[in-house]
């Protein structure tokens, strides 16, 4: 906690001055890296880098009973584990709070874009239908675990190939069919707010001096698709009107990663 508090300071300071201690610019985001298809016992999976932050998001997808009110469109459900291994701070256990909050931010920005039509996942109307469970564990925390974990379930969820089914709607072992197609290809950028700056993409030192953080999913069309506040600061309208704008403006430049 003490380390935190000095780079706290030293992250203010420099702030005051008008640049990051990494000298990176206020609006930009770390280099990021993405490589797909690295899990083989998964439907789709991908490693995301962002920075020196490092996680992996794996897809496997099973026969389930739709919800009574889509009976012929399946779901997806996000899941994110935070091991003491990727940060001492972290603790084994039940999911945490952070977890929670990781995952449903995730989750809600790939689904309220409406990117995945989840009436591609039915299988038998009213009976059966795919439910893509998408598990994200942490290997590395250096900062920005919302967007690095997004960029990883979305290009998991492009890489997913689901098995074949029968007749029946039975799954045939070990046998590929087709892959799902995403219709928009939602990415999340979250800001911090540290005295009168805001930045984009907060390391973990930039994290420990933040008094508000912002999260904007964005499509390609530039249509907002999610969006969380956090921590105890607020945010005027003026800046909300400046991330959303970066958001957008960001969008070309990050979206090159999945190529």
């Amino acid at each position: 906690m003490v380390e935190n508090n000095y780079d706290a300071v030293l992250v203010k300071k420099s702030l005051e001055e008008g640049k990051r201690l990494s000298d990176r610019a206020l609006n930009k985001v770390r280099d990021i890296y993405i490589e797909k298809n690295v899990i083989k016992s998964a439907d789709g999976s991908a490693i995301v880098t962002l920075g020196k932050t490092k996680v992996i998001a794996g897809v496997k997808g099973e026969i389930t009973t739709p919800f009574p009110d889509t009976p012929n469109e399946g779901s997806i459900t996000v899941g994110v584990e935070m091991s003491p291994m990727a940060d001492p701070n972290f603790e084994s256990g039940p999911p945490s709070a952070e977890s929670i909050e990781l995952s449903r931010v995730v989750d809600r920005g790939i689904r309220e874009a409406k990117a995945i039509d989840f009436g591609q996942l039915c299988v038998v109307p009213g009976e059966k239908v795919w439910t893509l469970y998408c598990d994200i564990y942490i290997i590395n925390n250096e900062g920005n675990l919302f967007d690095a974990c997004a960029l990883a379930a979305l290009a998991a969820f492009q890489t997913t190939v689901l098995p074949q089914v029968d007749s029946e709607g039975s799954i045939i072992k070990d046998s590929k069919g087709s892959g799902i197609k995403l219709k928009f290809n939602p990415i999340l950028f979250t800001f911090s707010k540290i005295g009168d700056k805001i930045i984009l993409d907060p390391d973990l030192k930039e994290e420990s001096a933040a008094e508000a953080r912002y999260s904007v999913a964005i499509t390609e069309e530039g249509k907002l698709t999610a969006m969380q506040k956090g921590l105890n600061g607020t945010f005027t309208f003026d800046e909300l009107l400046y991330m959303i704008q970066t958001a957008k403006s960001s969008y070309k430049d990050v979206v090159k990663a999945f190529n």
